[in-house]
């Protein structure tokens, strides 16, 4: 592509904001030079008019009400970043593919970006020559090898610094609880600069982030955009994109609504007492405006009499509210579903004031005609592209939601909610929404442009042009393949990763991932309202399937896992099933299609079924509704066990609570994740008796429905703020029970365990915690002489003890699989690349652990072959050891043990389990001798 311009030479210095900065000086110049001819007017019929003192003052104030947000004239001249920290060397990355994010995303540079003094200089070139003569020795030179570079990623929902990694009571400011409607709070004023999420969300490719306070009250506060970097004054002011004073300043505020359950929960009211409370606010912000109003119009008349003896109106509780109404302020509306739409909507018409963003909005893909009539522009769309169903207001949300969104003119943004989401892997939804639907530019758009846009700081972030902040990453691989990091970032011209560990990832991955075809499945979501029938109901019993490239087969019992079939270079293969059952694979040229359902797998493979482990996947339906759930057990040491279950010696199983035919359940089923092994619900120490189960079957009697009726025997050991007794008692406890303490079936269990015949699963965070534990199993093993089966999950911290671990045959389960350091006890995380050249499953694997994948909450379920192949890729596994991940190793660490005559085989169309192009389109079940089909 040709050279884009450069910026000018000669800058215009102008700018709005000095503007408005002297209207209050132009004014009040204009008032004293008035004051004689105001004299002579009003004296002569008028003895008693008097021209206060402070009237240029109070002229400032009024013209102040008549600015309007936006950049600043000529902004883009600047010379210099109000953000440049001294000493920065300017900086060229050299043979780029550049993302510009112009042209609606679809315009692609290669050539090279000229970073200087904060700024963005030149994109396109080739520049390096011409950098280099007028920088010489003092360019750094960034060759890219025609990597991906793209602007810095924006996240527009988070709380990232308010909501503290790791969580502790003493830097909790999400939140406040004084009020339902609190528009004079600030964000900014909780910021915790010390957050362990800022450097990890920049090893993800963030720059920017839009620190919003929580939902905890229908209007929450001030919201801050900032930038993640750590600047010279190490204070939160100072990573505020807008500089406070800075000449170069839009002067948009942000703002935080919320609607729905999460304030009716908190002041226990209804979707009524919340309107209300809107109103209400909304009211007295109007009551100032017209006071103000009032005020300076007899002002600006000289009818100085009439206001003799009044302050300008103000009002600190109420003036950001004030400036939602003059239309200053980019409203944040957490907001979900179309009941609480309409009433926003309404509001906003009855008070005139836009809404930048509905965020959340899982309902919105349902109503985009609604959306379109809130007042004032059309409001984005922030949002999750697969995290729904953890309440009831999110029930219907839906994976296609971007994609028809976008299909009806609305602009769609990805964001985290940071820490609900680590925001680190914030690119990760923006795949999502592109395999799912959303077109490929605008899916980079959602977490760039988009944001930029409505956030209205779009003239400095959110693109790759001239004059714009100097904020880019420069990409392992295309930033829509799968597991994309990377190899630098840069905020303001700083390079934030030294060093950067970068993996090299296959040719291919350089390139757009091909996506499937999902209309069918869009259609559908929209026709019932976002809950389309997932599993169908007719059966198959004989199937053949076509043009297959590869088969993958359970061996050795079912613990092994190989590749039974792969075409060769040209050609390929067919499958034929019998009453569920291969009986063929290869040519297959002596069956005859008649009787047999065909399909067309478009070179695509048969591999065994995931399974998935570590949420209540199967006892819960609705996480945020406890009538939907199995609910928790009772824990013998924080509380008594009523003596008719048995008192301090009960042992509960999961399988009693099971709960079939769940949304995540069947999501995970026609995802490929085809069985999941579940625990009992506990808050405290003893969980109980896991199962093993089938995520695909309508009920329990169902045949194959439970694989295992019990697996494994599972407890907590941790640090806790919920009431749990020390850590040392929560061993002491354990080493009782496993050297033949206890009582009943509480000692009969812990005897299968000793005896060897299922595992102990513990879940553990802390090294120091998993350490006890390496003692506790050698401890145990010399009083009974026999092996002890342990396995922990969490695992934030087990790559500490590797080693240990390895001699130790003691399994790992991590969870989740991507880490964070939620809780101060998984603080020494190994993040992985590019910030550590290993990963937790890397650092394990090479002392011969055994590892598992787990899942933290259900809807996460039916990411398991994303995870796997990602965990892959920064690992180095090959594709048999990430399918073991997500399978074998899971089920042998849980006792879930299935036969490879039983075990579930998936149909993927259109390429294998870990491409992107592939999608699941049928499960063969030998153990129900059928096929379902998709």
């Amino acid at each position: 592509m040709g050279e884009l311009p450069r910026p000018s030479h000669v800058y215009n210095r102008g700018r709005r904001n000095q503007a408005f900065v002297w209207v209050g000086i132009a004014l009040s110049s204009i008032t004293l030079l008035c004051l004689p001819a105001y004299w002579y007017s009003y004296t002569s019929s008028n003895t008693n008019h008097h021209i206060p003192a402070n009237a240029a003052h109070v002229l400032g104030r009024c013209g102040e009400l008549e600015f309007m947000p936006g950049p600043p004239v000529n902004f883009a001249g600047r010379e210099q970043s109000d953000r440049f920290e001294a000493g920065t060397p300017p900086t060229i990355i050299h043979n780029a593919t550049i993302w510009t994010g112009n042209h609606g995303g679809h315009e692609i540079v290669k050539g090279d970006v000229l970073l200087n003094k904060g700024l963005v200089r030149w994109v396109g070139g080739p520049y390096l020559q011409e950098a280099q003569s007028l920088y010489g020795s003092n360019l750094v030179i960034v060759d890219a090898k025609g990597a991906w570079v793209t602007p810095g990623i924006i996240d527009l929902h988070s709380h990232l610094g308010v909501d503290s990694a790791p969580e502790l009571d003493g830097a909790s400011d999400t939140n406040s609880v004084k009020g339902i409607t609190q528009p004079n709070l600030k964000s900014l004023d909780g910021l915790n600069t010390h957050d362990d999420a800022f450097r990890l969300s920049i090893s993800g490719g963030v720059t920017s982030v839009n620190v919003l306070p929580g939902s905890a009250n229908a209007i929450g506060g001030q919201a801050f955009p900032i930038k993640l970097r750590t600047t010279t004054e190490r204070s939160p002011s100072s990573k505020l994109i807008e500089q406070p004073g800075s000449p170069t300043s839009t002067g948009w505020r942000q703002m935080k609504h919320a609607c729905g359950e999460n304030p009716s929960r908190l002041y226990k009211g209804t979707r009524m007492d919340t309107m209300w409370a809107f109103r209400a606010a909304y009211n007295k912000a109007r009551t100032l405006v017209h006071r103000q109003d009032k005020f300076c119009s007899a002002a600006k008349q000289g009818h100085w009499s009439s206001i003799r003896g009044e302050d300008f109106p103000e009002d600190l509780e109420w003036e950001a509210l004030a400036d939602v109404i003059r239309g200053k302020v980019k409203v944040h509306n957490h907001c979900y579903e179309a009941v609480d739409f309409d009433g926003i909507v309404r509001l906003t018409n009855e008070f005139k004031f836009p809404i930048a963003a509905f965020h959340h909005a899982h309902e919105a893909y349902l109503v985009p005609e609604l959306i379109k009539k809130t007042w004032g522009k059309t409001p984005a769309i922030a949002m999750f592209a697969i995290n729904a169903r953890y309440k009831r207001e999110a029930f219907r949300g839906s994976e296609f939601a971007a994609r028809i969104l976008s299909d009806n003119g609305l602009r769609v943004v990805t964001k985290s909610d940071h820490p609900v989401m680590n925001s680190r892997h914030l690119l990760f939804d923006a795949q999502q929404a592109n395999y799912y639907g959303l077109n490929a530019s605008l899916a980079l758009a959602s977490v760039t442009t988009t944001p930029a846009d409505v956030l209205g700081l779009d003239h400095r972030i959110g693109y790759l042009r001239a004059g714009y902040d100097a904020d880019l990453v420069i990409w392992d691989s295309h930033p829509l393949a799968l597991g994309a990091t990377p190899s630098q970032v840069f905020i303001d011209g700083i390079a934030q990763l030294t060093p950067a560990y970068v993996v090299a990832k296959p040719k291919s991955f350089q390139y757009l991932p091909a996506t499937p075809n999902f209309d069918k499945e869009a259609a559908a979501a929209i026709k019932y309202e976002g809950l389309p029938p997932l599993i169908p109901r007719k059966k198959f019993q004989n199937v053949i399937f076509q043009n297959v490239n590869s088969v993958w087969s359970r061996v050795d019992g079912g613990v092994g896992i190989e590749k039974a079939f792969s075409a060769q270079p040209g050609s390929v293969g067919t499958v034929v099933v019998q009453n569920g059952k291969i009986t063929c694979t290869g040519s297959c040229e002596n069956f005859i299609e008649h009787g047999y359902t065909t399909l067309d797998l478009a070179g695509g493979s048969l591999a065994p079924g995931l399974a998935t482990y570590g949420s209540p996947l199967g006892i819960a339906e609705i996480q945020g509704e406890s009538s939907t759930q199995d609910g928790d057990v009772f824990d013998p040491l924080t509380g008594s066990v009523p003596s008719i279950l048995g008192g301090d010696s009960s042992v509960i199983r999961a399988e009693d609570g099971l709960q079939f035919a769940t949304r995540d359940a069947e999501l995970a089923y026609i995802s490929g994740v085809t069985t999941a092994i579940t625990a009992p619900a506990h808050s405290g120490v003893f969980s109980g008796y896991s199962t093993f189960f089938s995520t695909g079957a309508a009920h329990k009697l169902e045949k194959g429905a439970v694989l295992r009726h019990t697996t494994a025997l599972h407890v907590t050991i941790g640090y806790s703020s919920n009431g749990s007794p020390s850590v040392s008692t929560q061993i002491a406890t354990l080493r009782r029970l496993l050297l033949g303490g206890g009582e009943g079936d509480l000692k009969a269990a812990f005897a299968t365990v000793t005896d060897g015949d299922i595992p102990l699963v513990v879940s553990a965070e802390s090294a120091d915690v998993i350490a006890t534990l390496v003692h506790l199993k050698k401890e145990v093993e010399t009083s009974t002489g026999k092996a002890l089966k342990l396995t922990i999950s969490g695992a934030a911290e087990a790559h500490l003890l590797a080693a240990e671990l390895g001699v130790a045959d003691i399994g790992i389960i991590l969870s989740p699989v991507r880490p964070f350091p939620s809780q101060w006890q998984q603080r020494r995380i190994l993040p992985g690349p590019p910030l550590t050249e290993q990963s937790a499953v890397s650092a394990l694997i090479a002392h011969n652990v055994t590892v598992g994948l787990a899942v933290q909450e259900a809807w996460e379920s039916r990411n398991a072959r994303f995870d796997a192949a990602w965990v892959a890729l920064e690992a180095g596994l090959s594709d048999k050891q990430a399918l073991s991940l997500v399978s074998s190793n899971l089920e042998k660490l849980l006792g879930a043990k299935v036969s490879s005559e039983e075990a579930d085989i998936v149909a993927y169309h259109g390429g294998d389990i870990f491409e992107r192009s592939s999608k699941v389109v049928g499960v063969i079940s030998p153990r129900r001798s059928l096929v379902d089909l998709f």
